[in-house]
């Protein structure tokens, strides 16, 4: 994240609502986060939105961690969006074999666990990311839940520090980035 943690937020603070929440589903499908992000403006630093995003992402229902959930691709798979494939920039040259253990492990920790194996991928290549999914195999469902609340935090502040990045410097903000 490029923002440092005393930088102004002003530009996300100053969007409009409309465009406030586009900005804010590109980073997490869960719509009450968006909600409670929206209801926090104005937040003044980034340091404030970081803040604010784990203190939302904290009191979601479980119902909500689903509906983020579903706004992510598989680990391994064809990106969605340009958030989802600059979160797995690191997957998307490895080799076939690899690619198909990633999809295997995939296949096991949706039977296991009955959701998408989340991680913040950013900067990470696929045998890493392979080995945390077989090492996450081992949890119990209660633990890799809160595993998945905590991975998902820390893609919130990857994706909203590109954000307030774009934002700063005069970028649109918003789903449709590049």
């Amino acid at each position: 994240m490029g923002c440092e943690a005393g930088e102004p937020a002003a530009a996300f603070d100053a969007l409009d609502e409309a465009r406030a929440e586009a900005a804010l589903r590109a980073c997490c499908a869960a719509p009450g986060w968006v909600r409670g992000m929206l209801a926090g403006r104005p937040y003044g630093t980034a340091a404030r939105v970081f803040e604010a995003s784990d203190a939302v992402l904290a009191r979601l229902g479980e119902d909500e961690i689903d509906a983020a959930l579903a706004g992510h691709p598989r680990i391994g798979d064809r990106p969605r969006d340009a958030e989802s494939a600059r979160d797995q920039a690191g997957v998307s040259g490895a080799e076939r074999a690899l690619l198909d253990a990633l999809a295997a492990g995939n296949r096991a920790y949706e039977q296991r666990f009955g959701h998408i194996y989340l991680v913040c991928a950013a900067g990470r290549d696929a045998g890493e990311l392979l080995g945390v999914l077989r090492a996450r195999l081992d949890n119990d469902p209660q633990t890799e839940r809160e595993v998945v609340r905590v991975e998902l935090a820390k893609i919130n502040r990857v994706r909203l520090g590109r954000l307030l990045d774009e934002l700063a410097a005069g970028g649109p903000g918003e789903g449709t980035r590049a």
